[in-house]
């Protein structure tokens, strides 16, 4: 879309009916916008121009009022052409600072420290936000250890690149001692340290060829490699908060909106999906970095129409995770791409610096 679909003067307009309904949630007149700004228009100037706009779908007219309130494309208009993100203040980075630290006490925890960053951006944005951790395919894998359960159970540690940790509780065929653990474990780390998931997967059975896993423990661990080695479940990887804070806008007033968004917060496959999507989500114009804003209609999923999501990634070594925050159509843009492009630098910075 280029500026020249819309003059400056209706440019102006619009802007002032998207800040003006982001604030109050009411539809926006010609006569509010006459008498609180000061356009040098006349109310039936401001009006006309909010008529082109409404010709031109960029704003609609609720049936009950003389009001008019945004619609998706004028949305999109104003992210991509309007809206101005200014650096986030020392102000904001305190509050955010301050609270990822109150809630994130063990930065050794990888899933407390995403669960950290999740809270702090609902609590900051008062939307509905997402962590969804990085794909394990492409991270590095760094040990294994092995805890032998019982004559018949182990469990089975992976340590992942910057903290991330996986288990696994293998049922065995065969009694196997301590001393023949740690002689598999020794073998494992050995051999295979230092590479990315997807490699183990693909190519175990090669790397311990001069070994005997025809048998034994060893070779449980080959056999089992598409499990060990694989992604870990969607849902094991999805950290959500702030569900408190979206329920409280004046856009779930109604308790089937309530009950359609737990459905959705509570299918957490979905979720990630809507998270990890991008194909169809817009980067805004004048946003850092590559955050992406997707708005009503724009979703692939029809659930998630009466929402916006803006989503970044964060990365922690070769890997890359996404954050989200979800809220109703009617956000504040500006002020939630900033929490949102801070908190990952925040969390890439945490991930990768404790090792």
């Amino acid at each position: 879309m280029k500026s020249s679909d819309l003059t400056s003067r209706e440019r102006e307009v619009l802007g002032i009916v998207i800040q003006s309904y982001v604030v109050s949630a009411n539809p926006v007149s010609s006569r509010f916008i006459a008498r609180n700004y000061n356009l040098g228009l006349s109310d039936a100037t401001i009006r006309n121009v909010m008529a082109d706009l409404e010709d031109a779908g960029y704003i609609s007219q609720p049936h009950t009022s003389a009001g008019r309130v945004p619609t998706d494309k004028g949305y999109r208009y104003y992210v991509d052409l309007i809206m101005s993100v200014q650096r986030i203040d020392d102000e904001e980075k305190h509050r955010i600072d301050s609270n990822f630290r109150l809630f994130a006490v063990d930065r050794r925890d990888s899933s407390e420290v995403l669960l950290a960053a999740a809270k702090v951006m609902g609590s900051i944005s008062r939307q509905l936000s997402v962590v969804l951790s990085p794909r394990l395919s492409l991270a590095v894998f760094e040990r294994l250890d092995m805890v032998l359960l019982s004559s018949s159970r182990i469990m089975v540690v992976l340590s992942i690149q910057s903290m991330f940790v996986k288990t696994i509780v293998m049922e065995l065929d065969v009694e196997v001692s301590r001393q023949q653990i740690e002689q598999v474990v020794e073998i494992l780390n050995e051999r295979l340290s230092g590479l990315r998931l997807d490699e183990i997967r693909n190519s175990i059975s090669r790397r311990l060829a001069d070994c005997d896993t025809a048998e034994g423990l060893l070779g449980l661990v080959v056999r089992s490699a598409d499990i060990l080695f694989d992604e870990s479940p969607v849902f094991d990887r999805l950290y959500i908060s702030g569900t408190e804070y979206i329920v409280s806008q004046p856009e779930f007033d109604q308790p089937e909106k309530v009950r359609d968004l737990i459905c959705m917060i509570e299918d957490k496959s979905r979720m990630a999906r809507l998270v990890e999507y991008d194909e169809f989500s817009v980067p805004a114009g004048p946003v850092e970095r590559d955050v992406s804003i997707t708005i009503g209609k724009e979703h692939p999923a029809s659930t998630a129409e009466d929402f916006t999501l803006v989503t970044t990634p964060y990365y922690v070594g070769s890997t890359m995770g996404r954050l989200a925050v979800l809220g109703p159509k009617r956000m504040d843009y500006a002020r939630v791409v900033r929490v949102v492009n801070y908190m990952a630098d925040c969390l890439s910075t945490t991930l990768s610096d404790v090792n």
